[in-house]
């Protein structure tokens, strides 16, 4: 446990780390608050965490959200006494002795001394003691505000056998205002969750019959989906990349070949077959299958670089305590490209796929930076391939992303177990960050495939593998969408690009004419005839609809509607001729 955090507090920078120490001092604060007030509560485990801390615990007394404020004030008498975090190194024999009555500790001081560590603990003054191995802050004042967020239980390390406990989730920050912007995203996070909106705009929906992890698309959400995909193939076609279309099953000697199936097994779905003994999975990458195509016939330099990409369906079997709407999902489907090229392309076509992510990042809106993810030099078992391969691929990924002035930052560890990465880390609206696109120099798979082509020389050499996705899987890739425009698409995305709205019967003829123009220029228009206009109107920016355009007497008479778009007054009468161009060059633009 203190090798996996210690390797988590290396990859931070300065700032991160005080205030990982903060919050996990915080929680310390947390669990004596929770001892003061509960005596016979066990302590099991609390950490810090990217957000704030959380802490296990088992107890006799039930305890809710009702009770943060008696815990909070309980908290901030011990902030407020300012209590110095000190360390000591003890004996296993002594750790036990102190919490002789709480198994939860016992267990984890069997595991130190199997791992042959030594025992640390931490005092807060007199007021309590707990195994930890840090960081925190030097005292329990330096916290200058925190909030309890939720309770929730939570098995004893994750596991359904083990007793279920309660835990107390919580954060804080070194002020207050920081604290206020947190609280307040995280309200706003809740108005944008797309598992809401995904519902009330009727997206996507999930069915206990078809199961956990597998979304089932609506119209629009499809049509979204579509237009995404469309969107990159549109990119990609300008370039010259070629769309290829695998299956999506296949024998697992496939994996075999390409590692994954000893590095990625337990996340594959076997697949029996009714008339053959040999092993099967459904695919989780393409990556494998792309290969096939390059090896079916013999390859000339001259024939180099070959862009194949591929929207097929993909398939992961996640834990179900995973799962989380579209954000982790096991049926998706990925923007991926593989490039088989020679070792002098390598950079341009790096380029010219940095360029194309730039321009579609910059389309929906979303900031970015890169990381660039390495080797865990402390795990070199976990890679495949020539460590001085590795060193010199490393270093290349580092000068493209200084030659292409890319912000970037260091990501040791989260390498591909065949080739380090650049990994698109992309912040939304809230300033959340997801990665999306990914591109990677790969000389291992080529190399265990056996793949090759015919030089200038005659000789055979190995191409090199590129990876490449843009917005990555467009399943996640919708959620972060409709939490980003927080279900207010821009109008080229929009299931519905404007209601039309007749005043009343007499005005129901021009409407539908209008209706009719509409759609002969490829605009999504719906006709909307009945109740008040302003309930319709309501029911429109419910549904978050980019355009109304409302027909009466006087705009009849003008050849005119009146436009309101969502979230904003009306925009006044204008010209029908001049609507349909202003759609379709928003349309065309893309405009957000």
């Amino acid at each position: 446990m203190s090798q996996i955090l210690d390797e988590k507090l290396e990859k931070l920078s300065e700032k991160e780390r005080a205030l990982w120490s903060l919050r996990h001092t915080a929680e310390h604060v947390l669990h004596t608050a929770m001892q003061n007030i509960y005596p016979k509560l066990k302590k099991a485990m609390g950490p810090a965490t990217e957000d704030g801390f959380y802490f296990d615990f088992d107890s006799d007394s039930k305890v809710t959200e009702d009770d943060f404020p008696k815990i909070e004030k309980e908290m901030q008498q011990l902030i407020s006494a300012d209590l110095p975090m000190t360390q000591e190194t003890i004996s296993a024999e002594d750790a036990k002795k102190i919490f002789k009555n709480n198994p939860y500790k016992l267990e984890w001081i069997e595991d130190i001394q199997k791992r042959g560590e030594k025992v640390s603990v931490f005092h807060m003054s007199d007021k309590d003691t707990d195994l930890c191995s840090g960081p925190h802050a030097k005292s329990t004042g330096e916290i200058k505000a925190f909030k309890l967020l939720s309770l929730a239980g939570a098995y004893w390390h994750g596991d359904e056998k083990n007793k279920m406990l309660t835990r107390i989730y919580g954060t804080c920050f070194p002020a207050k205002k920081e604290l206020e912007d947190y609280l307040h995203n995280i309200e706003e996070a809740k108005k944008r969750d797309h598992r809401k909106l995904g519902k009330e705009l009727d997206l996507f929906t999930f069915s206990d019959l078809v199961g956990s992890g597998f979304p089932l698309y609506t119209p629009a959400g499809t049509l979204i989906r579509r237009l995404v995909n469309e969107y990159v193939e549109e990119t990609q076609v300008k370039q010259d990349y070629t769309q290829v279309w695998t299956p999506q099953v296949a024998k697992a000697d496939l994996f075999k070949i390409s590692g994954h199936y000893d590095k990625y097994k337990d996340s594959m779905f076997r697949v029996i077959s009714n008339y053959s003994e040999e092993e099967f999975f459904l695919k989780p990458m393409n990556c494998p299958q792309h290969t096939q195509i390059y090896a079916s016939r013999p390859r000339s330099y001259r024939d180099l670089p070959l862009r194949y990409t591929d929207f097929a369906m993909l398939y992961r079997d996640e834990k179900p305590g995973e799962l989380s709407g579209l954000a982790r999902v096991r049926s998706f489907s990925q923007d991926d490209c593989h490039i088989f090229c020679r070792e002098d392309q390598v950079d341009n076509e790096i380029d010219v796929a940095l360029e194309m992510t730039k321009q579609i990042m910059a389309t929906f809106g979303l900031k970015y930076k890169y990381r660039l993810s390495t080797r865990d030099p402390k795990h070199p078992e976990k890679y495949l391939g020539d460590p001085k391969t590795w060193d010199k691929v490393e270093k290349w990924a580092e000068e493209i992303m200084k030659r292409n002035k890319i912000e970037y930052f260091d990501g040791p560890g989260e390498a591909a177990f065949y080739a380090p990465k650049m990994d698109l880390i992309a912040t939304d609206a809230l300033n959340r960050e997801h990665q999306l696109s990914t591109v990677q120099i790969d000389y291992v798979q080529p190399q265990r495939f056996g793949l090759v082509y015919a030089d200038k020389d005659g000789k055979e050499k190995t191409p090199i593998m590129l990876h490449r996705a843009i917005v990555g899987s467009p399943e996640r890739f919708l959620m972060i969408l409709i939490e980003h425009y927080a279900g207010a698409f821009p109008l080229w995305l929009s299931p519905i690009q404007i209601v039309v709205m007749p005043l009343g019967e007499k005005h129901q003829k021009a409407a539908e004419d209008l209706q009719k123009q509409l759609k002969n220029n490829n605009i999504r228009v719906e006709l909307w005839p009945d109740e008040s206009v302003s309930k319709r109107i309501r029911n429109a920016e419910m549904k978050k609809i980019p355009y109304m355009a409302v027909i009466g007497d006087r705009e009849i008479e003008s050849e005119s509607v009146a436009l309101r778009a969502h979230n904003q007054k009306d925009m006044g009468a204008m010209k029908i001729n001049q609507l349909i161009e202003k759609l379709k060059q928003e349309i065309n633009e893309k405009v957000r």
